[in-house]
Formats: C-alpha cells, sequence, structure tokens
C-alpha cells in the first residue's frame, strides 16, 4: 500500500510540473530530464511524457477556443467565398500550418538522436542557459506586427525556432516567442501564434502515439497513476497559460531569463 502511494505521489508530481512547465518558457522537458536525475524520479515508458502533453493541450485548446472557432470559420469562408475580410484569418492559418514543418519534418527524422544523445543533464543545463539569454535579449521589445501582418518569412522562421525546441532545456513556448518577437510581433501576437502552433504539433504526436499508450505494458498497473497526472497535468497548464498571459502583458520576461540562467548554471555545477 506505501508503494502504491509513493508510485502514485510520484505521478502526480511529474504531471504537476510537465503541467505547469509546460505553457512557460523554461522548457517542461528539460525540467523532466532535471527530476529524473536530481530526484531519482523516473517513468517507466514514454507513453506518460505523451499523455500528460495531451492534457497540456486540452488546455490550451480550452483557453484559445474563441481563436480556434474565429480562425475555422472565416478559414472556411474564405476558402468557398473569398471575401477579402476573413482573407488575413486564412493566411493565419496557412502560416500555422508552414510553421509546423520544419519541427515535424526534423522531429521525424531525428527523433532517435535527440531522445538518446541530447537528453543527458549537463545538455539540459547549457540549453537553459541559452533560453535564458534568449528571453534576456528579446526582454524590452515591444513590436507591431499583428496577426494580420504576418509574413512567410516570419511563419518560416519561427518554424525553425520550434524545431530548435525539441532539444530538452530549449522551451518551445520560449524559443517561438522568441523568434516572434525578434520580428517584430507584439508580444499578444507572439503568444497567440505560439500557442496556436503548439496545437498541431502536440495533436499530430497525441495522434501518432494513441497506439502506444494503449499498448503501454504498465497501463493497467498505473491506470490512477496516469489518470491522477493527466487531470494534474491539465489543471496545472490551464493556470500556468493564464497566469504567462499576464506575465507577456506586462512585459516581465526578464524573471524567466534568470530563472534558467539560475537553474541552468545550479545543473552545471552540481550535476
Amino acid at each position: 500500500m506505501e508503494f502504491e502511494l509513493l508510485t502514485l505521489l510520484k505521478y502526480l508530481f511529474l504531471g504537476l510540473l510537465q503541467g505547469f512547465t509546460e505553457p512557460i518558457p523554461i522548457s517542461s522537458s528539460g525540467h523532466l530530464v532535471l527530476a529524473q536525475y536530481f530526484m531519482g524520479i523516473e517513468t517507466r515508458s514514454l507513453s506518460f511524457e505523451l499523455l500528460v502533453n495531451a492534457a497540456s493541450l486540452i488546455a490550451v485548446l480550452i483557453i484559445y477556443r474563441e481563436d480556434i472557432i474565429r480562425l475555422a470559420k472565416n478559414g472556411i469562408s474564405y476558402i468557398v467565398t473569398r471575401n477579402p475580410e476573413s482573407k488575413a484569418d486564412f493566411m493565419f492559418i496557412v502560416y500555422l500550418v508552414v510553421a509546423t514543418i520544419p519541427a515535424g519534418v526534423i522531429g521525424v527524422l531525428f527523433n532517435d538522436v535527440i531522445s538518446e544523445v541530447l537528453k543527458g543533464v549537463h545538455i539540459v543545463g547549457i540549453t537553459l542557459i541559452v533560453t535564458g539569454v534568449a528571453l534576456f535579449l528579446i526582454r524590452n521589445l515591444r513590436g507591431r506586427k499583428q496577426d494580420g501582418d504576418i509574413t512567410l518569412k516570419d511563419s518560416i522562421i519561427v518554424g525553425l525556432a520550434q524545431a530548435v525546441a525539441l532539444i530538452p532545456g530549449i522551451s518551445r513556448s520560449g524559443a517561438t516567442i522568441v523568434a516572434s518577437m525578434g520580428l517584430g510581433m507584439k508580444p499578444e501576437t507572439a503568444l497567440r501564434f505560439s500557442f496556436l502552433l503548439y496545437i498541431p504539433v502536440s495533436l499530430g504526436g497525441t495522434l501518432l502515439s494513441i497506439t502506444d499508450i494503449a499498448n503501454d505494458p504498465n497501463l493497467s498497473q498505473l491506470f490512477i497513476p496516469y489518470l491522477g497526472a493527466f487531470i494534474v497535468s491539465f489543471i496545472a497548464s490551464y493556470f500556468s497559460l493564464k497566469w504567462f498571459m499576464g506575465i507577456m502583458a506586462k512585459g516581465n520576461l526578464i524573471y524567466f531569463s534568470i530563472y534558467c540562467f539560475i537553474i541552468g548554471a545550479a545543473v552545471l555545477i552540481f550535476a
């Protein structure tokens, strides 16, 4: 009974950690690596990470549901009627699709290399510092580009930034927001583009991994811990993203930069 309780608490903690760190620019994958190294907490299969990522995806879908519905309606409207008022939203969808391609291609081609070679704790320490530097450089930027001002070039660059974030310790939200703001987007536009871009990548990964989750040999034994982690990850992701939206509005990215510097340096010193 004690072992079962400890197992449940372990997975609840990992779900909370992943859920809270997924939306904010401090790298959820990097923090999971650090938790496994410093606390001796390990999951038995990749399906757990896919499951809690799916929980974060649901939280993002709920928060951005109005944008998603608007884009879907106007995108279809433009295809059917060529209504010029719907063109900006249609092109926004096109740019999201284009920005999805680099991470998808690189993920398929180099997933084994990334998961085996670039998942060491020292790599995470270095990449967290890199994330901190990037956040520091754009901390005071306040661009003017809105949704309708995004270009094909912008989408390709942001897509490449998301591909770089496949390396643990490089925050996905951080990389895409840094790239977006560096290209002159307003903070709210950068944030929206970043998290709407997260949806197809995460959704694709979730759909492709359904069979892996269903065939997980640990699923029956760990059903309750998995379920608990899923729920905790969803709740943590929802409130973390809401909190981060407020941070972005106030322009306080410097705090995340300092955090990444401190954690990255600590890892390199003590690991």
